[in-house]
């Protein structure tokens, strides 16, 4: 099957899904986004969010680990293909949203679509993929969007 059927335009992949807990979402803002909304449950409450949320570079770093977990193919290579897939580096990402908080015991579901690919002429073997990336919440509210594109081989 070629890689440009496993790749297709329009193909939507569910990466997974993550809870965020409360000390998790502690932990990773203590570290690397140390706002009071973040760390302090009492604190957050006076904020705008009015509860602990956690930081949109905490929600985009989980959407990224279940993107490498999950692989350019998945975990269903298709029938008959010889090699696998396999990521390459990132030229980056576009118009990163933070749409809504992320609130301490919610679910996230995280997912990808194919809005582009194409081979790289200097570059045999590999595929520029272009996705649009999205975090939605266990209520089907959209949380996070973005778009990355990723070189992807064969």
């Amino acid at each position: 099957m070629p890689i440009e059927d496993l790749l297709a335009l329009g193909t939507t992949v569910t990466l997974g899904s993550h809870t965020f807990g409360t000390d998790e979402i502690k932990k990773f803002a203590r570290l690397y986004d140390p706002q009071r909304f973040h760390v302090d449950e009492a604190a957050a409450r006076h904020t705008i969010f009015g509860s602990l949320c956690a930081s949109g570079w905490h929600t985009i770093s989980v959407w990224m680990r279940k993107n490498v977990e999950f692989g350019p193919q998945g975990t269903r290579l298709a029938e008959g293909q010889q090699q696998a897939l396999r990521f390459g580096p990132s030229p980056g990402l576009r118009h990163l949203n933070w749409l809504r908080p992320v609130y301490a015991g919610e679910t996230i579901t995280f997912t990808r679509t194919v809005t582009n690919c194409r081979t790289v002429p200097d570059k045999p073997g590999w595929y520029l993929v272009k996705n649009h990336c999205t975090a939605i919440n266990q209520d089907g509210k959209k949380v996070m969007e973005f778009d990355s594109a990723v070189l992807i081989g064969t």
